[in-house]
């Protein structure tokens, strides 16, 4: 274990983990059950780092059964899962604690979510590199290295942090004429009116400025 970075607590049987133990790996998942001849053997639980755990039936170190619950609570069914499908939308802390208000979106099961490097994934267990194709914990520790099926369904699947600015282009800005200074309670600047349908009498205000929502009653006519 020396050379793994592993930790055994418990008995040994002619050299060899036997009995009630703890095995902890470099990664800090710890099981804790029953061992024989060096291998998990009997009921035993793997407890992750995230907060999640998987209780299990093994031998010789496969597991028989077994079932895994998240962090939060919610087991995972391996026959009829419909977690956020189609059919039910609702992450488990909505299924819990019931919606928001309309109009307040929640991203993730988490609340506020995390937030994501850019260019790069959260795929449950930490953060994901596409260029790397290295998995590190929420404290930017290794993890492993992506394989080829986890990097298609981490791109596929899997929220992203933003690398680029998204949404419409800004446009340009341009002073108001005089005659339309009469219905501003203070100067208009550049940034809040956007003159842009020229010798008429409409005029679009800027969405953004609060003294520009203001008068957009009095100019959109």
């Amino acid at each position: 274990m020396e050379y793994t970075g592993s930790q055994y607590i418990g008995e040994f049987v002619d050299g060899r983990m036997e009995g009630d133990a703890e095995y902890i790996l470099p990664t800090e998942t710890k099981y804790v059950g029953e061992m024989k001849d060096g291998m998990f053997h009997g009921q035993g639980t793997l407890y992750f780092p995230n907060g999640s755990r998987f209780d299990a039936v093994w031998e010789k170190g496969l597991v028989v059964k077994g079932t895994y619950t998240f962090s939060d609570g919610l087991q995972y069914n391996t026959e009829n899962w419909h977690y956020c499908d189609s059919y039910d939308r609702r992450f488990y802390t909505e299924i819990c604690y019931g919606l928001k208000p309309a109009g307040i979106s929640q991203l993730t099961n988490m609340d506020p979510p995390r937030k994501i490097p850019p260019g790069c994934y959260d795929c449950g267990d930490g953060f994901y590199n596409p260029n790397t194709r290295i998995v590190k914990d929420y404290k930017y520790r290794f993890l492993r290295n992506a394989d080829d099926d986890e990097h298609e369904w981490i791109v596929r699947t899997c929220r992203k942090g933003l690398d680029e600015t998204t949404g419409p282009e800004p446009q340009s800005f341009f002073q108001t004429s005089v005659p339309w200074q009469g219905f501003l309670t203070s100067p208009a600047s550049p940034l809040e009116l956007a003159i842009l349908s020229s010798g008429s009498s409409k005029i679009h205000v800027h969405p953004l400025s609060s003294t520009a929502r203001g008068v957009a009653a009095h100019l959109l006519l």
